[in-house]
């Protein structure tokens, strides 16, 4: 029998958010040892300030090992965990992947992307992106104590939440000409992507033909797994456990 592929996205891990992390640490053990190959495509951490701000011995970097061990995992950077580095990926096993990624599934070529490069109708985030992923920009703030870092991740969290909430729904989401330049760009019909926190499964039409725009949701509420096989691809909500 053909193992699925599984994709992931925002799962924001974060003491705060314990029913969360318990759902992934309970998904990696049971779910990606069955799988083919496991993609998570952005923001696995609400905040990664440097790959030696972070014990080895982490729950979720063991966890990420063990899975690596049993299935191929690829992990995406994303808005909050753009600085995981080769640390990460020697501590977990991930090969880390480009955002915009082309990966074949069933035959088929998908793009994956994190999905914040998507949101080109808000000019002022595109901008702080682009600075952030400047190397002169990573070099100075990885030159920081990890104290003086976890302070900036803070104030930045506090000051995007308090933004976001000024902007209305259509400027946070994908611009529909992002999209379809994407897709163009690189010669596809399958978008999968996070970010959004909106998961749904969208009809896409392409210069290639019909395709889907298919987005992965956020483990705030629930967890949410797009499971890929060759019988059909079906978007899933993981409950929080006990």
């Amino acid at each position: 029998m053909t193992r699925p592929v599984l994709v992931i996205a925002d799962t924001h891990l974060d003491p705060s958010r314990p029913a969360a992390t318990r759902t992934f640490l309970r998904f990696l053990q049971e779910e990606a040892p069955q799988a083919e190959a496991l993609y998570i495509l952005g923001d696995l951490f609400e905040a990664w300030i440097g790959d030696d701000a972070v014990a080895t011995d982490e729950p979720a970097l063991q966890a990420l090992r063990a899975a690596a061990e049993a299935t191929d995992l690829y992990v995406m950077r994303g808005n909050r965990d753009f600085l995981l580095g080769d640390g990460f990926a020697a501590a977990t096993g991930a090969t880390l992947l480009p955002d915009p990624y082309v990966a074949t599934i069933h035959g088929e070529r998908v793009l994956m992307m994190h999905g914040d490069s998507l949101c080109t109708d808000d000019p002022e985030y595109m901008a702080f992106r682009a600075k952030v992923r400047d190397p002169a920009w990573q070099a100075q703030f990885l030159a920081l104590s990890v104290e003086e870092r976890l302070e900036q991740a803070r104030q930045a969290r506090s000051a995007s939440a308090e933004r976001n909430q000024q902007l209305d729904d259509a400027t946070m989401d994908v611009a529909p000409d992002a999209v379809a330049e994407a897709v163009r760009e690189h010669g596809v019909r399958w978008l999968i992507h996070g970010h959004t926190h909106r998961p749904a499964v969208h009809e896409l039409a392409t210069p290639y033909g019909a395709g889907k725009r298919l987005v992965v949701g956020d483990w705030f509420e629930q967890g949410s797994v797009l499971r890929c096989r060759p019988e059909g691809w079906t978007l899933e909500a993981l409950p929080h456990g006990a």
